[in-house]
């Protein structure tokens, strides 16, 4: 199967271990030197009444992506996924 990343953004990611509905893809990190996709960025959930803004999102390496559907990515993460903060952009 062949996909586009921008249809990537498209999908909820799932975690089959907990069923946990981690969120809709918000990012891709890819390697520049080989072209290969190293991970998949989830947002964080929002914080209460989305107010308080959101928690750390979610990276999930590719290596835990089990399945491609046409709505949904089912990964296995069996502990705690790593979680960064999102950068800053600048005003341009």
């Amino acid at each position: 199967m062949r996909c586009r990343v921008t249809e990537l953004r498209c999908r909820e990611v799932i975690n089959v271990c907990t069923g946990f509905r981690m969120g809709f893809v918000y990012d891709v990190i890819v390697d520049s030197a080989t072209g290969q996709i190293l991970a998949l960025v989830v947002p964080g959930p929002c914080g209460l009444f989305g107010i308080f803004g959101r928690e750390d999102d979610f990276i999930i390496p590719w290596e835990c992506v089990r399945r491609i559907g046409e709505d949904l990515i089912i990964v296995e993460i069996s502990g705690d996924c790593r979680r960064e903060k999102r950068p800053k952009r600048p005003y341009i």
